[in-house]
């Protein structure tokens, strides 16, 4: 099922594609091409998030940054990717790839964080959204994928880094 934007002037002409049997929707841009897909579970999360607590500009409940890491995991077809996460956070990774895997994919990643290139750590998750090409949010096309299984320690060494990063991050100035 398809659902045109009329009313929301600044996508006006894109439209939203349903898809029951994949839970998922899609974002379409006037000509078609998909611009992004999201799974049912992530607007779900994202609502009751946002229902749960005070609102915020970012929906997730785990600390995420904007950095380089490396992280391997296996493609559809058996073959070991390495890439790399240009999101990380404690509830997951984007990572860049001009072949996503399909929204719902599950997946086993290894990924390394900068402070510690050679230190390797694990996860197990799902892919939560695609970005098939660049957008305005992400300079490469690529997925999200969201942790479902990943060890205490790992997460917990994952969040500190992520938080010292946050407080090494400048702060624009007042205007």
């Amino acid at each position: 099922m398809k659902l045109p934007v009329v009313v929301t002037k600044m996508h006006q002409g894109k439209s939203l594609e349903l898809d029951a049997k994949r839970e998922t929707i899609t974002l379409l841009a006037p000509d078609g091409q998909p611009l992004g897909t999201v799974t049912w579970g992530a607007i779900i999360d994202y609502i009751s998030f946002s229902q749960q607590h005070t609102r915020s500009n970012d929906p997730r409940s785990q600390p995420r940054v904007s950095l380089t890491a490396k992280v391997r995991y296996m493609a559809s077809d058996g073959s070991q990717v390495e890439s790399r996460a240009t999101g990380v956070g404690g509830g997951g990774l984007f990572i860049e790839s001009s072949s996503p895997l399909t929204v719902g994919t599950e997946l086993t990643v290894s990924f390394s964080l900068p402070d510690r290139p050679g230190e390797w750590m694990e996860g197990k998750g799902r892919v939560a959204w695609v970005c098939p090409k660049p957008d305005q949010y992400t300079f490469f096309p690529g997925m999200g994928m969201r942790f479902t299984v990943i060890a205490p320690e790992t997460r917990a060494r994952l969040i500190e880094f992520v938080n010292s990063m946050k407080k090494s991050e400048p702060v624009a100035p007042a205007s």
